[in-house]
């Protein structure tokens, strides 16, 4: 059991106070089972948008809405009493201005009972950051490969590997952290770019195909078990689950196609007086 379980659940403050010091461990979460397993291991659990790859089989983040990320919010609150649990803002509903990031925002929180969002670089995202951390909404930015900029980039393609994208990232983990994010995701950009943007800013970085230097690392859990045949590069494989499913599934068809299931153990009988 991770000697980081405790009685009370991790709070904004000891994740940012763990800056430059202990390592955060982040995975992902949709269900309440799955976070009830993450949850004795884990400082951080993101109800990412990777739902509606994962989960409903959609080809990116872009058709996610509001109400799926709320369900999959409470269900991941039902099984986590130790991680902070941070809910993503799915794509349209924070862009167009401060005030409708803060609704969105707001019902996410008072629906779900999380304890942040997460909010991707775009335009006038550093405002936004700042009117939702100044209304008692604890913001993570996330900058780098944005995948809900995948129609506009022309797919999940690594950034920081030119001038130009360097400045860029760079630039916008230094708005998002002075307008009051308490942490900073950085996907798929070069490995030294992700050095940098982590001994600038204040607050910690959580790394996705990024940098071991990193102040944290987050993977999507069902790429990490295994339950895809192909994951990105950045990905470790620390089981392969969907062998394992796969053939637990083939040994019941079997039964029951042969009639071994269910057998004495499994059935019920009439008791007797």
């Amino acid at each position: 059991m991770s000697k980081h379980l405790k009685s009370s659940r991790i709070s904004v403050p000891d994740i940012r106070a763990r800056k430059g010091h202990e390592k955060i461990v982040c995975l992902t979460a949709y269900t309440a089972p799955m976070a009830a397993i993450l949850d004795p291991h884990v400082d951080l659990i993101l109800v990412g948008d990777t739902v509606g790859m994962v989960f409903h089989g959609l080809p990116s983040t872009v058709g996610v809405t509001l109400d799926m990320m709320i369900m999959h919010g409470k269900a991941v609150m039902r099984g986590a009493s130790h991680a902070l649990v941070v809910v993503d803002m799915p794509f349209g509903t924070y862009e167009s201005s401060p005030q409708q990031a803060f609704e969105s925002a707001a019902r996410i929180m008072a629906e779900t009972g999380c304890q942040a969002v997460k909010v991707e670089a775009c335009e006038g995202i550093a405002e936004t950051v700042a009117f939702l951390s100044g209304r008692g909404i604890p913001v993570v930015g996330h900058v780098g490969l944005r995948p809900q900029a995948i129609n506009i980039d022309g797919g999940f393609k690594t950034k920081g590997r030119t001038a130009d994208e360097r400045a860029r990232v760079l630039t916008e983990a230094h708005a998002v952290a002075e307008a009051g994010a308490f942490s900073i995701v950085v996907e798929g950009v070069a490995s030294d770019l992700a050095d940098q943007i982590t001994n600038e800013i204040p607050v910690p970085t959580i790394g996705i195909g990024a940098s071991p230097k990193c102040d944290g690392q987050i993977l999507v859990t069902d790429d990490m078990i295994g339950l895809f045949e192909w994951t990105p590069k950045f990905v470790r494989r620390y089981a392969d689950l969907r062998t394992t499913i796969s053939n637990a599934v083939g040994e019941y068809a079997n039964d029951v196609r042969s009639g071994q299931f269910p057998g004495p153990a499994e059935i019920y009988t009439l008791k007797v007086g």
